[in-house]
């Protein structure tokens, strides 16, 4: 099953780093300080006293699909712009963070000796129209029991309506590296912001809307809440690292998780630059809500489902960058296998949106625990991406892209030449996307596009429709 999640940030590709959370020592060219309600709105002054920054985001804007289900405000994601099981009819609707999810946030960089800065960084990501926080796994559990044709779009993340459901980190920043503790995004998602061609946007890119990519292989283990993560620049060349501690119990998705990134920039190559990075991800016991227990035609009952697995990815990315062209580039090679610890009936854990559920409960409380799905086999699961960006001007940016997810067949199951396909067989899954990217005011953007999506064979097991068409137009603006 594909799942959802929230990946998009507060800035631009171009505004991310790769990994580093903050910079060592503030930039002689750093916008000034705002001293008025007019210089805020006009011009590109920040909210800054004392090294503390208040800064935020808000994306709005206006969807149509052909295969869709209604508005939820609860799920970042807000519409259905990529095929869903439940998607099932024309829909107009509004557009939440189109391309950037809105967010508000605090930050500082104070510095204390040469080189060296405290740092920090604390952000929530909401749904402008319902200006609730965002909570993936909460709007799967609304549509718990509710038959598919009525379902709304829901989507799990790891956003899960904490107020730091995007970050919420300290730590310091010198000149041997970044070292920072607790609530970050993964190194995948990271890399996921910097080399995907639409910038992670959620009506345009599959692997923003998804956490497949960056959660190296589920969405809510895309951040983590108990993390030390460690980033450092070698030159041309650079090395991160990330160690999640701590379980369910301290708001994670996974009970341990490891990753390490090795990269570079290659300078002066046909006139432009090449960067290059790799990622390895190891997550014991990930977990991935959705709903399990009928299919089409049936459609009740639909139980709360955490499905657990231990994963192993491997992400390549690359950029190339020369003048106003960029070319991307991304794959990643997934496994599921049988997770560390699984749970007997009746065991149970609270999830990172503070629900209980437990392995066998139906009758309980609606929900269920597997522990089995890859007990037969390991699934691998393949994740391809390419696209460019090019600025016509410094203001307007011309983007398109193609994703492709490939699942080959693993485990028991049923003829895979039978109607429907069953789950574990082949699939595939690709999209392809255009956008236009206007800033036509120092803190204001407009941006219009498509996305087309569909999906085939296993993958498609249990949907309604096969396709969709999704054109987005929206506004956004940052400070």
């Amino acid at each position: 099953m594909l799942v959802c999640t929230t990946c998009a940030m507060d800035a631009s590709a171009e505004d991310r780093t790769k990994a580093a959370p903050a910079t060592v020592t503030k930039a002689a060219s750093q916008p000034s300080t705002c001293g008025s309600a007019e210089d805020f709105v006009v011009t590109n002054c920040m909210l800054t006293w004392s090294g503390i920054t208040v800064y935020g985001t808000i994306d709005m804007g206006l969807t149509w699909r052909s295969h869709a289900a209604p508005f939820n405000g609860t799920s970042a994601v807000g519409e259905d712009y990529l095929i869903q099981k439940y998607s099932n009819r024309p829909l107009w609707g509004a557009a939440p963070n189109g391309l950037t999810q809105s967010n508000i946030g605090i930050k500082g960089n104070e510095p204390f000796a040469p080189g060296w800065a405290f740092v920090f960084d604390l952000q929530a990501g909401f749904d402008p129209y319902s200006l609730q926080l965002a909570n993936g796994p909460h709007s799967v559990a609304q549509n718990a029991g509710v038959p598919l044709t009525s379902q709304n779009s829901y989507a799990d993340s790891s956003r899960a309506g904490q107020f730091y459901n995007s970050v919420g980190y300290l730590g310091v920043s010198s000149p041997y590296g970044s070292l920072t503790v607790f609530r970050q995004n993964s190194l995948t998602l990271d890399a996921v912001f910097a080399y995907d061609p639409m910038a992670a946007s959620y009506a345009f890119s599959p692997i923003g809307f998804q956490g497949i990519a960056c959660g190296a292989g589920n969405t809510e283990d895309c951040r983590f809440s108990t993390s030390v993560k460690y980033h450092a620049d070698i030159g041309q060349f650079r090395i991160a690292a990330l160690w999640q501690f701590g379980g369910y119990s301290l708001n994670n998705a996974a009970t341990g998780s490891y990753q390490l990134q090795l990269g570079g920039d290659i300078p002066n190559l046909a006139g432009g630059t090449l960067s290059l990075d790799a990622i390895g991800s190891y997550v014991r016991d990930a977990v991935s809500i959705g709903l399990a227990g009928s299919a089409p035609p049936a459609v009740l009952p639909q139980i709360l489902t955490a499905t657990l697995s231990d994963n192993t990815s491997v992400m390549l990315v690359s950029k190339y960058s020369n003048g106003p062209v960029k070319l991307f580039a991304g794959y990643e090679y997934i496994r599921y296998a049988p997770p560390s610890h699984p749970f007997a009936a009746g065991n149970g854990f609270t999830d990172i949106a503070g629900d209980f559920v437990c392995a066998a409960c139906a009758a309980f409380n609606s929900t269920n625990i597997s522990s089995t799905s890859f007990n037969a086999g390991d699934k691998l699961f393949h994740v391809f991406w390419t696209g460019a960006k090019y600025s016509v001007t410094d203001n307007l940016d011309v983007i398109g892209a193609y994703y492709h997810y490939d699942q080959p067949t693993f485990g028991p199951h049923a003829s895979c030449s039978a109607l429907p396909t069953p789950a574990a067989c082949h699939g595939t899954f690709d999209a392809v996307s255009f956008a236009i990217d206007w800033r036509f005011a120092k803190k204001f953007d407009a941006y219009a596009g498509l996305m087309y999506s569909q999906i085939t064979g296993g993958l498609a097991n249990g949907y309604l429709n096969r396709s969709t068409v999704a054109p987005t137009a929206g506004f956004r603006f940052r400070f």
